[in-house]
């Protein structure tokens, strides 16, 4: 049933545990979406799922093989996308494509190279250099070279940091091309935007799992509430509701701010005072996951303080 089966995940360096307790499944064919601040675990729990990091602690299987015991086999299915561009940058992209196909060993050296190539819009640019290219096409290579060998398990580790909104869109239709033909994709990301192309998005806070399900079940479980002020001296009116009790979060959006808490009566008595002003308007607002995303941030604590 899952692609990814982990319970109790943990992992330490020295007095430090940066992943403490992680317990995830991920169905065959999903893309889940792996949120949280910087520093939270997501890297070294992408790194224990693909079995380059063995765990302190915990058990489970990816693809059905043991997470202790064979992950060189999880290894042999999984394409691994890396934050960091990872290629011979003085290398061209059909060289850098031909060398990965050696380290797979592939059968056929040269009709893996050339599908992929074709597949992910590279042909035209296979004699480029490495180095010369821009974000976006350094990009799609990586997902060329973490592809070719077919895995049935994608983990991107935040791919589209630096990339243009064009170069992003091409890059999730891309995904989903994947997840359609069976494959299951765990991606990291800091973009809200991104998250909410995802079928399941799980939460990471400084080594903990918070929440895991779909956009809707993780916005409703975090239990906020938002309205939406717009009109006249916002700024003035966010300064006197900073820390008003019921208030939990103040963000300006264009031109509006946005009111969020979880005690609504508590947030309504914070807001009833403007409420008389002809000049302001107050309306129930849809919380957003970014909202979600901050009161996770605000009510965790930093592991490595």
């Amino acid at each position: 049933m899952y692609a990814i089966d982990v319970q109790s995940l943990t992992k330490r360096y020295g007095s430090k545990t940066v992943v403490d307790n992680v317990t995830l499944q991920i169905g065959k064919g999903q893309i889940v979406g792996f949120l949280g601040p910087n520093g939270s675990g997501k890297t070294t729990s992408i790194r224990m799922m693909c079995g380059l990091l063995k765990p302190d602690s915990g058990s489970g299987s990816v693809l059905g093989y043991d997470l202790l015991r064979q992950r060189l086999e999880i290894k042999n299915k999984v394409g691994y996308m890396t934050q960091k561009f990872s290629f011979y940058e003085d290398l061209s992209i059909e060289e850098n494509l031909r060398f990965v196909a050696r380290l797979h060993r592939l059968p056929s050296k040269s009709r893996p190279v050339e599908t992929t190539l074709d597949k992910l819009g590279l042909t035209s640019r296979k004699k480029q250099l490495a180095g010369q290219l821009s974000g976006g096409w350094k990009q799609r290579l990586a997902l060329a070279a973490c592809t070719m060998h077919k895995p049935d398990l994608l983990l991107l580790d935040e791919p589209t940091a630096g990339v243009d909104p064009k170069a992003r869109r091409e890059f999730w239709e891309e995904i989903h091309e994947f997840a359609a033909s069976g494959m299951t994709v765990l991606v990291s990301t800091h973009y809200m935007d991104e998250a909410e192309r995802c079928h399941r998005i799980a939460y990471i806070s400084y080594g903990k799992l918070l929440a895991n399900g779909t956009l809707d079940e993780v916005i409703t479980g975090s239990g906020l509430i938002t309205f939406s002020i717009t009109g006249e001296n916002l700024a003035a009116i966010a300064k006197s509701l900073h820390g008003a009790e019921g208030v939990e979060q103040v963000a300006p959006f264009g031109n509006a701010l946005h009111i969020t808490g979880t005690d609504e009566k508590a947030l309504r008595a914070a807001l009833q005072p403007f409420e008389s002003h002809t000049h302001l308007a107050i309306t129930p607002q849809a919380t957003s996951l970014e909202d979600v995303f901050i009161q996770f941030m605000a009510n965790s604590q930093d592991n490595m303080q």
